[in-house]
C-alpha cells in the first residue's frame, strides 16, 4: 500500500519531486523498467521518471534491505546502457525511523567497482521543505517533527485550501496512508475529512485492495473447512477459485497444525 501511494505520488506530482530532489522544476515522465534491457529486478517500490536530460531513480521503502545497492548499482549501468548521455540522480526514501545500518548505506561495493547513491531518511529532514508543494504534503508527518499530530493538522488545512478537487482528494488520501506510519487510525480520520477523500483515485485503489483481500481470506476459510473434511484439491480449487498452489500451501499448513 505504501509503495502504491509513493509511486502515485511522484508520477502525479513529478514536478514537486523535481524541484526538491532536483532543484529544477521539470517535467518528469514515467520510464518503465521493461524499456531497460535485461529482465527488471522485482522492486515494487521502484519508480524512474525521466526528462530529456536527467533520469530520477526513487526507491521508497518502510524497512531497510540488504539488495537495496545492488539495485541502485544495477539499474545506474542499466540507465547508461540506454541513455548514455543522460545524467542520473538516485535516492532511496527511507519513510519510518529504523536502527538499522542498511539506512546509512550509500555505496555498493564489489572487488574494484565503487558505485554511490544517496539516501534521504525522512525523520531527518525539515517539515517546512514539505509545505512547499501539493505532492509533497503527504510526507511532512514522516519529516522531522516534534509534534506529529499538529503537523498533521497544519497539513490538512493547507489541503482543505487547495482549490483543484482532484489534487485535494488525492493528497488528502495519500496523506491519510502515509500518516499511518506514525499515527493512530482514528486519530487520521479525526483530523482528515473522509468525504475529501472519496474521489480520490488511490482511494479507490485502497478501496479495492481491500476488497480484493478480503475474497481471498474468505476462500481461503473455506478451503481450511473443506480440507478439514477431506475434500479432494480440484473441487477445493473450482469452489474457492483458488490456485492449486495455494491449496497445497493451506493443505500443508493445516496439517503440520493438526500434528502438534
Amino acid at each position: 500500500m505504501f509503495d502504491n501511494v509513493c509511486k502515485f505520488l511522484a508520477e502525479s506530482f513529478s514536478a514537486d519531486f523535481a524541484t526538491w530532489l532536483l532543484g529544477e522544476p521539470i517535467t518528469l515522465t514515467e520510464l518503465s523498467p521493461s524499456e531497460l534491457s535485461l529482465e527488471p529486478i522485482r522492486a515494487d517500490a521502484l519508480i524512474l521518471l525521466q526528462s530529456d536530460e536527467v533520469v530520477l531513480h526513487l526507491e521508497f521503502q518502510t524497512v531497510a534491505k540488504a539488495d537495496i545497492a545492488f539495485r541502485m548499482s544495477d539499474y545506474r549501468l542499466r540507465v547508461y546502457r540506454k541513455f548514455p548521455h543522460k545524467r542520473m540522480r538516485q535516492v532511496v526514501i527511507y519513510l519510518k525511523p529504523s536502527d538499522s545500518e542498511l539506512v546509512y548505506q550509500t555505496e555498493f561495493v564489489l572487488e574494484n567497482s565503487l558505485h554511490r547513491f544517496e539516501v534521504i531518511r525522512l525523520w531527518e529532514q525539515p517539515t517546512e521543505v514539505f509545505f512547499n508543494s501539493p505532492g509533497l504534503l503527504p510526507f511532512a508527518a514522516l519529516s522531522q517533527t516534534e509534534d506529529k499530530t499538529r503537523t498533521l493538522e497544519e497539513v490538512a488545512q493547507v489541503i482543505e485550501a487547495l482549490t483543484d478537487t482532484r489534487i485535494r482528494s488525492n493528497v488528502a488520501a495519500s496523506t491519510a496512508v502515509l500518516a499511518g506510519l506514525v499515527l493512530d487510525k482514528e486519530l487520521i480520520k479525526r483530523i482528515l475529512r473522509s468525504n475529501m477523500m472519496r474521489e480520490s483515485v488511490i482511494y479507490q485503489d485502497i478501496l479495492q485492495e481491500g476488497l480484493e483481500q478480503g475474497i481471498e481470506q474468505k476462500a481461503q476459510e473455506i478451503a481450511i473447512k473443506m480440507i478439514h473434511k477431506g475434500i479432494d484439491i480440484e473441487t477445493i480449487v473450482d469452489v474457492t477459485g483458488l490456485t492449486i498452489e495455494q491449496v497445497q500451501q493451506l493443505q500443508t499448513k493445516t496439517l503440520a497444525n493438526q500434528a502438534e
